[in-house]
């Protein structure tokens, strides 16, 4: 999975992100914010070498309750994970290099033997 454009039409739940097997990019914002709309040819390039990485744009705002489990106060905010733990956060990127740094930070390492649990996509 790669670049989505469009925003989930329901927000998953946090218990469904922290179940999340592999690598994954929440995106926090809204269609209207003008600097989501910035961002956007930045994470989609930036994505674009990234393939591998399930790709979920969140509309936020009040009363939802998944960006205020992960403390979003300014968007875009970028938050990158690994098997459902955050592993790095991006505010408002600024540039596609700062992007794809964050995503290199989910590349596979080299196995420890441990199992991920029962983990899933959305």
């Amino acid at each position: 999975m790669s670049y989505n454009p469009t925003h989930l039409a329901q927000a998953p739940t946090r218990e469904a992100v922290d179940q999340l097997a592999g690598a994954a990019l929440l995106e926090f914002g809204t269609p209207w914010c003008g600097h989501c709309a910035r961002a956007q040819p930045l994470i989609e390039a930036a994505l674009g070498a990234h393939p591998e990485v399930q790709h979920l744009k969140v509309e936020d705002g009040p009363g939802r309750k998944l960006g205020r489990s992960y403390g979003v106060k300014l968007w875009p905010t970028l938050i990158f994970l690994k098997d459902g733990a955050e592993v790095a956060r991006l505010v408002r990127p600024q540039s596609q290099s700062a992007i794809g740094e964050a995503l290199a930070a989910l590349a596979p390492q080299s196995s420890s033997g441990a199992s991920p649990g029962n983990k899933t996509s959305i």
